[in-house]
């Protein structure tokens, strides 16, 4: 039995100056509809991308094509659309529906189209939610197990690994509805309760260390729910060659996405509820400086995105206000978070750290060191800028494909990130707390504030009587 064309892991497919493009000339046609310079494809039709893709008994597209095409073709077509024509041109070419199939040509064929099934279904398990593209799959699976039965046992664990990972995500959504409706159950008891009773996260974790790695252990669990193209789903629009119709009508297939841009807000206002909280001076001092120190592993871990967010948290001008609290806190360990993290210069300071961490995770010898987290809002930014900074097609109609190989190879780092498994111990308890205990509104932070420290000018004074007002009612 022939063996499986190989396929290397996401780090691999780069070399440093980006992707190693120069993989062309195993295709023997006379670039039919695409466009070359220095071996390096830079646009064709979408038919000949399509054709680009599709195996033959010579060919097979190499790795770093198939996942910058299947990531960016949504931009055009459907998945499904898109699944439909790969079948019918492999059935074709292949003569796959002839009812005398040749045993020999079906070996030659088989391994490639299974290759190819199994690099789509690994990579963009989410796109076969869609009942029409299981159909077309299972159908053109079914075809080459019925042409040779050697093939069968391959068809059937491709299926069956990939019923698994929808199961699994399916699994993760229900999780995180039950957290959010959890969560939403608890502040109403936090309105009725006394603010005494409530636990507060020192008293839950007082090793600032150890809560830096569950954070690590959440954030790790998110990212690696999020597929790759939910990052360009984002972004669809209307394809200006396609008068009648978006692309995607229910392209708000963007849902983990957008539960991770949740879980960095929730994280940033619980900060904030912590250090509004206490009636004492004292203790709202030394929330912050566990904070800091929480953000500062976070740092030491590679986890940007935790970090991110707990200085959001304490730069919510609620929590800045608290001037007499600051005054007792030892603010240089902050003073250098700040610095790292510092937006000028489009964040220069923490590209140059997210750079070292990137490096550090290549060399890596264990899981501990592989961490990256990158601050995510920012990387959406740039997927989003670089997105809207170029056309998605020429002047001539032709799919602008220069620009898709930058953004596979932004979202194909991400993958590297994403596939790390959290090396930190989980504990139930402080998972539990950080998910789930209810945390204030802007209102609820600064009448908590206000009443922490009193109103210092009109402004302030008319906000405080207007918020006790409406907390009142």
């Amino acid at each position: 039995q022939e063996r499986m064309p190989q396929t290397p892991p996401f780090a691999a497919m780069f070399d440093s100056s980006g992707y190693s493009r120069n993989l062309y000339q195993s295709k023997e046609d006379n670039c039919g509809g695409l466009y070359y310079h220095d071996n390096n494809l830079l646009s064709g039709s979408l038919e000949a991308l399509i054709q680009h893709l599709v195996p033959n008994i010579d060919y097979y597209p190499d790795r770093t094509y198939i996942f910058t095409f299947l990531l960016s073709s949504r931009l055009f077509m459907h998945p499904y659309e898109l699944m439909a024509k790969v079948c019918h041109l492999c059935i074709e070419q292949q003569r796959l529906s002839e009812p005398g199939l040749d045993k020999n040509r079906i070996r030659k064929i088989a391994p490639k189209i299974l290759q190819l099934l199994t690099e789509w279904t690994e990579t963009f398990p989410y796109d076969f939610r869609d009942e029409r593209m299981m159909r077309n799959l299972k159908e053109l699976a079914q075809r080459i197990a019925s042409g040779d039965e050697m093939y069968r046992k391959n068809v059937q664990q491709l299926l069956q690994n990939l019923i698994r990972k929808l199961a699994t995500v399916s699994q993760y959504e229900e999780v995180l509805a039950k957290i959010n409706a959890t969560s939403t159950d608890r502040l109403t008891v936090l309105k009725t309760k006394p603010q005494s009773i409530q636990r507060d996260i020192i008293t839950v974790c007082n090793d600032p260390y150890a809560l830096a790695q569950q954070l690590t252990h959440i954030e790790l669990e998110r990212l690696n729910y999020i597929g790759p193209e939910e990052f360009v789903q984002a972004f669809v629009q209307k394809d200006p060659l396609d008068n009648d119709k978006s692309c995607y009508g229910d392209r708000k297939k963007t849902r983990n996405l957008e539960a991770y841009v949740e879980w960095f807000n929730r994280l940033s206002y619980l900060v904030a509820t912590e250090i509004c909280m206490p009636v004492k001076k004292k203790h709202r001092a030394r929330v912050i400086e566990y904070f800091i120190d929480v953000a500062r592993e976070c740092f030491n871990i590679g986890n940007f995105n935790s970090l991110m967010a707990i200085i959001s948290g304490m730069n919510m001008s609620a929590v800045s206000r608290l001037k007499k609290t600051w005054a007792k806190v030892k603010t240089a360990k902050f003073d250098i978070l700040e610095h790292q993290m510092d937006p000028s210069s489009n964040f220069y300071n923490y590209r140059t750290a997210l750079r070292g961490a990137t490096q550090r995770s290549l060399t890596a010898h264990s899981n501990r060191e592989k961490i990256v987290i990158p601050f995510f809002s920012l990387l959406i930014k740039d997927i989003y800028f670089l997105n809207e900074g170029c056309a998605n097609r020429l002047p001539n109609g032709h799919v602008n494909f220069e620009k898709f190989w930058e953004l596979a190879k932004q979202v194909s780092e991400f993958m590297t990130w994403k596939q790390v498994e959290c090396p930190f111990e989980r504990d139930r308890k402080i998972l539990q707390y950080l998910l789930t205990v209810p945390v204030f509104s802007d209102d609820a932070l600064y009448l908590a504030s206000y009443e922490s420290e009193s109103p210092e000018n009109h402004i302030e004074k008319d906000r405080w009587k207007t918020l006790r007002f409406v907390s009142e009612v």
